[in-house]
């Protein structure tokens, strides 16, 4: 069972998410699971914007995650991989603000947690 916790941490580490999941700690999970119910759920311009790129480059990371559960050894496939985890360092700090957001932090767990579920298949 350590194992598969220690490859859902790698998972996520390559994602992005220790960053967000430290903000989530930081504000409360049940408050961000609480304002699918108290808060309109539409993003603002910025949000929407940095989803739009955050959705281009998880679907760019989700084809790879699964040619590296086929073939993890494929050179190609993890030098492309190890690339879009620098690219996501760039936007860490952005993503740490708008994770501030109950309403944003909703929407982006939502997505992981698609991918996820998607990936582990």
């Amino acid at each position: 069972m350590q194992g598969t916790e220690s490859n859902r941490r790698d998972f996520l580490k390559k994602l992005g998410l220790i960053a967000g999941a430290t903000t989530l700690t930081a504000i409360g999970l049940p408050d961000v699971l609480q304002a699918n119910e108290e808060h309109n759920n539409t993003l603002t311009p910025e949000q929407r914007r940095f989803m739009g790129m955050y959705e281009k480059w998880l679907n760019q990371f989700h084809a790879m995650a699964l040619i590296q559960q086929k073939d993890p050894l494929h050179f190609e496939n993890n030098t492309k991989m190890m690339s879009l985890s620098k690219e996501a360092e760039l936007w860490q700090n952005e993503l740490i603000e708008h994770m501030k957001d109950p309403n944003f932090a909703q929407h982006y767990l939502k997505r992981i947690e698609s991918v996820t579920e998607s990936i582990k298949k």
